[in-house]
Formats: structure tokens, C-alpha cells, sequence
């Protein structure tokens, strides 16, 4: 896998180095955002590390560049910790994001779980049975449901409504329409049963099943996937 480092820090960016090639990572080297979208048009990438502060090209308007045509994994880098950097690089495309000084273990394991949901997506996205929004995927063909490229195991009723959630992503279904969709037969007060088997999905999908990233409640309607 070839990674590219984009930070005009050459300390970080050696220090980087260092523990990426300990991983088996070929690295490319880059200290602007120009730099690196010359490496990105002339070598093939599969993940790029790319700081936000930098001269000639910062790490935001890169970004921006590149995801007007390459879907490739960006975690940004910031020496700042306000959550406006964050969600700013988060919107223009950044699939992650770290604050220095950073644990370089923990770098790893992002860049593991982003190079895994790259691929794993990447080979979903070929075929036509599947279902996907956000970091959130369904392939019908072998049930396979993943998120963030770690598999999830749910119950077949489980996996019907959110199959069907997803595959209609942005839509509101009322809990009548959930119940007789997925069980075929017609809803006699099925509020606790629908409720029930939803609290379970997001126990299983969402990072914090409180504060959910894709299955929401649309008070006094029913319930959605977010269309991500």
C-alpha cells in the first residue's frame, strides 16, 4: 500500500516515515498541497496523511482538489484542537482526523481501519445488490453488512429493516409501513416491536446509539437511514 504524508514539518513527516515503513507502507513525501497533488496525478495512493496548516496550499483546499475526482482515504493533521478545524476538514471530504502530537500507535490503527473500509467498499461498489451510505454498506448477495469496514453480525429481522432502511436512504418509513414490509403481514399496534428491534440495530452500527450517525427517529413519523 502506498501512502502519502503531506505536512511541512519534516520531523513529523520523517517520524511518520519511520513507523509506516515498520508496517510494510511505501511512502511518498510532500510539503504543501501542490506537492501533493502532483505525487497523487503521477503515482498511485491509497491513503493520504495531510496536515491542514501549510504554505503555498493548505491541507483544506487540497483536499477539496482531490475530492473532485479521487475518492482516496485523507486523515487530516492539526496542531489545533478546536472542533471547527475538525468538522471543516470533516465537510470538505477528510475521513478522519488527528490532533498532534499524536500517538503513532494509535495513527496506525486509523489508517488500518481506513485502508480496510477503502477496499472492502471498493470491491462492494462493483456489484448492484449493494446498499451503502456514509461508512455503512449491505451486500445483499452474501448479507453481508460493514461499517467503517468492520463487519456487523445482526438477527435476520435485524438485517431486513435496515436493508430496508438503506436501500431507501433519506426516506422516512412510519413504523406501520416497517412492520408490514418486513414481517408481511398488517401492523396491529407494532410500536414496541419496531422500537425494539431498532434500539438493537444501533447498539450494533453507531459509535454512540444515543447520538446515532445513520439510523434515526423522525419524531411522530418513524424512522430513517441518513443519506450520507
Amino acid at each position: 500500500m502506498n501512502i502519502l504524508v503531506c505536512d511541512d514539518d519534516k520531523t513529523i513527516v520523517e517520524a511518520i516515515e519511520i513507523y509506516l515503513e515498520n508496517e510494510g507502507y511505501k511512502i511518498f513525501k510532500a510539503s504543501n498541497g501542490i506537492e501533493a497533488l502532483e505525487l497523487i496525478e503521477g503515482n498511485e495512493i491509497h491513503l493520504i496523511i495531510m496536515d491542514i496548516m501549510m504554505p503555498k496550499m493548505d491541507g483544506l483546499r487540497a483536499t477539496m482538489k482531490i475530492r473532485e475526482e479521487k475518492n482516496i482515504p485523507v486523515i487530516m493533521l492539526s496542531a489545533k484542537s478546536e472542533d471547527t478545524d475538525k468538522i471543516i476538514g470533516l465537510n470538505l471530504g477528510a475521513d478522519d482526523y488527528i490532533t498532534k502530537p499524536f500517538n503513532p500507535l494509535e495513527l496506525i490503527a486509523r489508517i488500518k481501519s481506513q485502508l480496510r473500509r477503502f477496499t472492502i467498499l471498493g470491491s462492494l461498489e462493483s456489484k448492484s445488490n449493494v446498499y451503502s451510505t456514509g461508512g455503512l454498506a449491505i451486500d445483499d448477495e452474501s448479507k453481508i453488512i460493514t461499517v467503517d469496514g468492520d463487519e456487523i453480525h445482526l438477527t435476520p429481522v435485524q438485517y431486513k429493516i435496515l436493508k430496508l432502511l438503506t436501500a431507501n436512504a433519506g426516506r422516512v418509513f412510519s413504523i406501520d409501513e416497517i412492520y408490514e414490509k418486513v414481517w408481511n403481514e398488517t401492523a396491529f399496534s407494532p410500536e414496541n416491536t419496531v422500537a425494539v428491534h431498532i434500539r438493537k440495530i444501533r447498539e450494533k452500527i453507531e459509535i454512540n446509539p444515543k447520538e446515532p450517525k445513520y439510523l434515526k427517529v423522525v419524531w411522530g413519523i418513524g424512522y430513517k437511514v441518513e443519506k450520507l
